[in-house]
Order: C-alpha cells, then sequence, then structure tokens
C-alpha cells in the first residue's frame, strides 16, 4: 500500500520563490520495514524543540508499506528529524536527515 501525505505551510508561495535550496524535491518515501504497525509520523525541521503534527492522521502503516511525503514547510530547510510510533508503544526517532538528498527513508528494526 502506498500513501500520499503532503506537508503543507503558509509560506508555500514564498518557498517557491526563494533560494534554489528551497526548489530542492523534498519528496521521500517513509518505508516500514520494522515488522510493527506504525500509527504516527512527524517529521520536524532539524533544531526545533516541538514535534509538527501526525502525518499519518488516522491511516496507520502496516509492516511493508510505503507512503510519499512532500516535506516542504515553507522555510527551505532541507535538515529534519523523523519520529515514528508503533501500536505498541514504542518509538523511533532519526535527527538530522536530509531530504533534499534522499528519496526514500526505510525503518527497520
Amino acid at each position: 500500500m502506498k500513501i500520499i501525505a503532503t506537508l503543507a505551510a503558509a509560506g508555500f508561495i514564498a518557498a517557491l520563490a526563494s533560494t534554489a535550496a528551497s526548489a530542492a524535491d523534498r519528496k521521500v518515501d517513509i518505508i516500514n520495514e520494522t515488522g510493527l504497525t506504525m500509527s504516527e509520523f512527524y517529521a520536524s525541521t532539524t533544531g526545533t524543540e516541538d514535534w509538527e503534527e501526525d502525518i499519518l492522521g488516522a491511516d496507520i502503516m502496516e509492516p511493508g508499506d510505503t507512503f510519499e511525503i512532500d516535506i516542504d514547510d515553507g522555510s527551505g530547510a532541507c535538515q529534519f528529524d523523523f519520529k515514528a510510533v508503533f501500536t505498541n508503544g514504542s518509538s523511533h526517532v532519526r535527527r538530522n536527515v536530509n531530504v533534499c538528498k534522499i528519496s526514500s527513508f526505510t525503518y527497520t528494526r
């Protein structure tokens, strides 16, 4: 199953008109290869103290599922922190992911 989500921001138009870095492709396939069901997924600009809203919303990611997100918050940033939360209560955080240079990110056990 492939789920598509977009992280939108009020500054979207400004991001289109800004530097070449902000024109970088920030679409990333998130792949769940953990053997666990993912119930929440967050992507926040590296250096912020709070997680943005849950990108999955009411959806879940079963083991083997992939979803594509467009991580463009309007800031022009390429470095993001990812957090996956699973139905068993565990979570996995990965810091400093350069979404301008990758096209997929796989969570494994």
